[in-house]
């Protein structure tokens, strides 16, 4: 008899991690049918990064503007700009300009034109806690990287149930590194420059061009 209980609740158990996953994945799957939809996109960000054990807490704002998977991304006093082939980055700071090809097919770099599809692939992924944010609804999803080489522990992405967008992304790594990823404002289809993605070199007559390919 014990047995028979004992089994009878590990199916219990597997059928409600297994509903727990789905109810995940439709919710993440929700998300990336609103991404697609938009024709653009433009984020305003706050960046937080927090170590206790080194003692280290930094704050950054930023934005970024997408387009498929183009994007220009302000963040750190830096511009990067990806046409679709190539990455200008541009350090005011020092007048240099660094031009490389981007390897989209990473899976394990979350680069700005992935930032909002990221989770659909490489993660196992479960439902986590509710929170009621300044009277968002922001549901949380737990993602585990697959590969064990990844540095991250756990990543966690909040959704707000109502539009389904994310609210914020907060990676914990191994080392005990926290970083958080908080969406402080976002538009869609916006009117677009036609030079939006692409970089002008007449911009930066006196910056040092350095081609690394």
């Amino acid at each position: 008899m014990k047995k028979i209980v004992s089994i009878a609740f590990l199916l219990l158990v597997t059928f409600s991690i297994n509903a727990q996953d789905k109810r995940a994945k439709d919710l993440l799957d929700d998300v990336t049918e609103k991404i697609k939809s938009y024709k653009n996109t433009t984020i305003d960000f706050k960046y937080t990064l927090n170590n206790t054990k080194e003692n280290i807490n930094q704050d950054s704002k930023g934005n970024v503007t997408l387009e498929g998977n183009k994007y220009v991304l302000n963040f750190m006093g830096v511009t990067k700009i990806f046409d679709g082939k190539k990455t200008y980055t541009v350090v005011p700071e020092d007048e240099e300009v660094t031009i490389s090809s981007e390897d989209e097919k990473d899976d394990k770099a979350i680069t700005p034109s992935k930032m909002l599809t990221f989770f659909n692939s490489g993660y196992k992924y479960s439902m986590d806690i509710l929170q009621n944010i300044k009277g968002r609804k922001i549901q949380y999803i737990k993602l585990i990287p697959n590969s064990a080489k990844d540095q991250r522990k756990e990543v966690l992405l909040g959704i707000d149930v109502e539009t389904k967008n994310i609210y914020n992304l907060i990676e914990i790594g191994k080392n005990g590194t926290k970083t958080t990823l908080t969406v402080n404002s976002f538009k869609t289809n916006q009117p677009l420059s036609k030079n939006q993605f692409i970089f002008v070199a007449s911009k930066y007559p006196n910056y040092y061009i350095n081609k690394l390919d």
